[in-house]
């Protein structure tokens, strides 16, 4: 089993920036894939960005040019920096892991940290 917890989730002005840190415990060895989703009030679970064991990045066009996804894998940790915030970024981030061999989904998720945006 992998246990995910985020941190780094808060209130910020449009405009602002942010960054989410997720730290991971237990089976590390089996996690390949590690991004982020988000959901906003009233709104499905969407995908952010996630980046691979080896670097490999994918972001939603969304947060294309404004969010950049890292990862320390000596400290089991992915980072998601985001810039220029807007009131429309306002969600619950969730981190996620996948376990290697696995094509798609996500396997193990976090508990969630909330990030306002004020405009």
């Amino acid at each position: 089993q992998v246990q995910l917890v985020e941190s780094g989730g808060g209130l910020v002005q449009a405009g602002g920036s942010l960054r989410l840190s997720c730290t991971a415990s237990g089976s590390i060895f089996s996690i390949d894939v590690m991004g982020w989703y988000r959901q906003a009030p009233g709104k499905q679970r969407e995908f952010v960005a996630q980046i691979a064991s080896l670097g490999n990045t994918i972001y939603a066009d969304s947060v294309k040019g404004r969010f950049t996804i890292s990862r320390d894998n000596g400290k089991n940790t992915v980072y998601l920096q985001m810039n220029s915030l807007k009131p429309d970024d306002r969600a619950v981030y969730y981190c996620a892991a996948r376990r290697r061999g696995e094509a798609y989904g996500m396997d193990y998720w976090g508990a969630g940290t909330l990030v306002t945006v004020s405009s």
